[in-house]
């Protein structure tokens, strides 16, 4: 596709995201998805007073040319602007994390419906911060106050961090990597939380919810947001294979009346076999489909920007990131 063509559907995208912006230029919002909007090689974010552009492209060179336009395009659209960083998929560990690309430094904190949330742009592939559960968020800000809260795969806790702004009475994040939960705790500090070191546990999950089941620990909330795939000697995440087992793993330790927010990001999982999976689980008469969260629609992509269909079918889900609120009941 002409580099001409790709700027175009970049403008025209972006102009579809202006009210998601604010006046203090605090927020996170995607201002291209690519892969639903004509160019699969390219997704663009904005951090507070950084752009973020993901090349895709394989090899990555082919998105050059693009990199190299988009890139005044969004100094015109946002004069505020401090910094671009560009990750590419398909480079160099470091080229993964991120490279500058121009000005700087990089935002290290966004608001999102008032609540601060750190961020470490180059911390890892992605961002540090997902923009697809916004409305998670908003749901345990709304939810779960007085609430005991559970964030399994935590990463780095902003669905905690909601649930502890909300009042929750306590939030334990759980995560492999503990630099991961330090991002966490950095977002407990900016909102002026209280940061009781041990409700931020490093460890395997597997292990870590049998420890919590012997222990007798319950929850009026879970969040269970597990990566696409992840190994280790206790166990296997494959969301390709299922959720039920993550489900399973997760439901004893959730008190009568209590919640399961289970997330599906697998690309290649449609809605339709995610929602049969966890009506299966309803099965019994103690899981309860009780909402589905929708994706907001700056990553969805909005009805007349969006020129590609997805890879597969999201319905009746509004996103490949499939949110389900599950609640659970006991004998």
């Amino acid at each position: 596709m002409l580099t001409e063509q790709i700027l175009s559907l970049v403008a025209r995208a972006i102009e579809a995201r202006y009210l998601f912006l604010d006046e203090r230029h605090e927020t996170a919002v995607r201002l291209f998805n690519g892969f639903l909007e004509g160019c699969p090689q390219l997704v663009v974010e904005l951090f507070g007073a950084t752009a973020v552009l993901y090349n895709y492209a394989d090899p990555p060179v082919e998105l050059d040319e693009v990199l190299t336009a988009v890139t005044p395009l969004l100094r015109e659209q946002f004069p505020w602007l401090q910094a671009i960083l560009v990750k590419t998929r398909h480079g160099s560990e470091a080229e993964k994390r991120g490279v500058l690309r121009w000005g700087g430094p990089l935002t290290s904190k966004i608001r999102e419906h008032g609540v601060r949330y750190a961020l470490e742009l180059t911390l890892n592939q992605d961002a540090s911060f997902y923009l697809d559960t916004r409305h998670v968020r908003r749901w345990a800000l709304d939810n779960l106050a007085g609430k005991e809260v559970l964030n399994t795969f935590a990463y780095t806790g902003s669905l905690g961090v909601a649930a502890a702004a909300a009042g929750a009475s306590r939030v334990l994040q759980t995560d492999l990597n503990k630099r991961f939960l330090n991002v966490a705790k950095t977002s407990y500090t900016l909102n002026g939380l209280v940061i009781d070191k041990k409700l931020f546990q490093a460890g395997d999950f597997w292990r870590q919810m049998s420890q919590l089941n012997r222990a007798g620990e319950q929850f009026d909330c879970v969040f269970l947001d597990p990566p696409f795939f992840a190994q280790t000697a206790a166990g296997t995440v494959d969301l390709n294979q299922g959720m039920a087992r993550l489900v399973n793993k997760v439901r004893p330790l959730v008190r009568h009346g209590g919640h399961i927010i289970a997330i599906n990001n697998a690309l290649y999982v449609s809605g339709a076999d995610y929602l049969a999976e966890l009506q299966a689980l309803c099965a019994d008469g103690y899981v309860e489909v009780e909402q589905l969260i929708p994706v907001p629609e700056d990553c969805t992509g909005y009805p007349h920007p969006q020129t590609t269909p997805p890879i597969t079918d999201p319905a009746p889900f509004s996103h490949s990131t499939k949110i389900a609120l599950l609640k659970i009941q006991h004998k």
